[in-house]
């Protein structure tokens, strides 16, 4: 259960209860139960075989790598890991569905009564999960296109999945996008989950029902499909709880449903009449055996566990003193941490390259023009950028060598041709003058030049002070140390 207090919707008078579902792509070479490989984006149909295709007489086998996967998130997560479980048959027709059924876990789960901690606001929330399973994934539909055909992509299917189970501890659609967020970078962490949203590699379910106060009965539930960021998750959920509480008030009843967001529409809409666990017609797999997971493999994986988000929070603000927002940013950032870990061995400023991976670097991953790829940066043109370049670049701005703008300069010519900062500073003559005979040559230039606005300075309009600055800073060519110019600005404008 959640440990912070209930927080109430934005109607006063009425709680939100919330769980959520997360289906999450496992890393592995090939699917759960076949030797077909997985690959996004490769072409339609190519990665498909007998056993995943569902042609009569095929047999499934157990993915081993998908089993360990499961465990170590099932550990990561405080789970009960079973050491027998069962897989089972949940039927239903679907054109991407070639068996007309999915191979899952129903009565008898891998991992069951985990919990997950996290912070809201500053609230520190801790959520149930009921359980954690491994299944199968369905095809893909697509629909439409050029000469209105439906068509089935056979990619997906059979690829491996663990799907983890949250209680209703939720409250608010804030505490939903936290705890999808942490989970993430926990499965991320592990290597269980490459965190790819927008490829559908994990992709979030949310259950919501409303109810007059925390004591109250549970309303009924409406699931939301296929939520697939942290954006459309928060605006889901918002709808969904205000949709419930106008039509309740209005004198109008929940119906159980599954419902999709439109981000066009900015609401929920009906998909169809939700389903429950008796449509299924769930039984045990016939051509499957239990799952039977040693205790010693139990150990062995848990001896295994990475450091983990909440761990690697801690860290940073233990030894390099950066604050909780810095540390949430290094450690949510895909490959920022190790980047950072590196390079503040090379250079021990933490707090300045933490502002430069959470700006320039993000900036250039979010763009695309760099890619983080097998532990390492990768710029657009292929060059990588390593720990020391960017240890370099921040020395160059601490040394007073660079000023902030001209080390965005530098980081640009950095991404387009994978020199190292101290080869551009040199080639292209980019290092800030600082020296002080030089810079008060050119204060001296641009006084006289402007004697009007001198005077009107030293009358009392000081805050001509910038336009001095601005005018030294382009006769440079803004090459000029700024702290420099404006102290040596401000000797040379005072009263004769």
């Amino acid at each position: 259960m959640s440990t912070a207090s209930p927080v109430p919707s934005a109607r006063s008078g009425w709680t939100a209860v919330i769980g959520l579902e997360i289906h999450a792509q496992l890393r592995t070479a090939s699917k759960m139960f076949s030797r077909a490989p997985v690959s996004f984006g490769a072409p339609p149909n190519s990665q498909v075989n007998e056993v995943c295709a569902g042609l009569p007489g095929t047999l499934p086998t157990v993915n081993r790598r998908a089993v360990e996967l499961g465990v170590l998130a099932g550990i990561a997560l405080g789970c009960e890991v079973h050491t027998w479980s069962q897989f089972a048959r949940k039927n239903y027709f679907y054109p991407d569905l070639p068996k007309g059924y999915q191979i899952s876990q129903f009565e008898h789960p891998l991992c069951e009564h985990g919990r997950l901690s996290f912070d809201v606001d500053g609230r520190s929330v801790t959520c149930g999960i009921t359980r954690l399973h491994l299944e199968e994934d369905s095809g893909k539909s697509q629909h439409g296109g050029e000469e209105g055909w439906s068509r089935i992509d056979l990619n997906r299917a059979g690829t491996a999945l663990v799907e983890i189970v949250s209680e209703p501890d939720l409250r608010t659609a804030a505490e939903a996008a936290a705890y999808f967020k942490e989970l993430r970078a926990i499965l991320m962490a592990l290597g269980v989950n490459d965190g790819n949203l927008a490829e559908g590699s994990m992709r979030c379910d949310a259950n919501i029902s409303v109810r007059r106060g925390e004591d109250a009965p549970l309303g009924t539930k409406v699931e939301i499909k296929n939520l697939n960021s942290f954006k459309f998750l928060r605006e889901g959920i918002d709808h969904e709880i205000e949709r419930q509480i106008a039509l309740i008030e209005g004198g109008g009843e929940v119906r159980q449903e599954t419902r999709t967001w439109s981000e066009s529409r900015r609401e929920t809409v009906l998909l169809r009449s939700k389903e429950g666990s008796a449509d299924y017609r769930y039984f045990p797999e016939p051509d499957l055996p239990p799952l039977i997971v040693t205790q010693e493999e139990i150990e062995r994986l848990r001896g295994s566990l990475p450091e983990l988000p909440a761990r690697k929070r801690e860290r940073l603000q233990e030894e390099h003193g950066l604050s909780a927002y810095d540390a949430d940013v290094l450690v949510s950032g895909d490959g920022l941490l190790e980047l950072f870990d590196e390079a503040v061995k090379i250079h021990d400023n933490p707090k300045g390259l933490c502002n430069l991976l959470a700006g320039a670097v993000s900036a250039a991953l979010n763009e695309g023009s760099l890619r983080s790829e097998a532990g390492q940066f990768v710029t657009g043109t292929g060059h990588a950028i390593t720990p020391g370049a960017l240890a370099e670049l921040q020395a160059l701005v601490d040394d007073g060598r660079l000023s902030t703008t001209m080390a965005r300069d530098v980081w640009e010519r950095m991404l387009s041709d994978g020199r190292e900062p101290e080869r551009i500073v040199s080639e292209d003559g980019l290092e800030q003058v600082s020296d002080t005979g030089a810079l008060s040559a050119l204060v001296q230039g641009v006084l006289e030049a402007n004697p009007e606005k001198v005077a009107a300075y030293r009358a009392g309009k000081t805050g001509l002070m910038g336009f001095f600055v601005g005018q030294v800073m382009r006769s440079s060519g803004g090459k000029a140390d700024p702290r420099a110019v404006n102290e040596i600005l401000s000797r040379a404008l005072q009263p004769d």
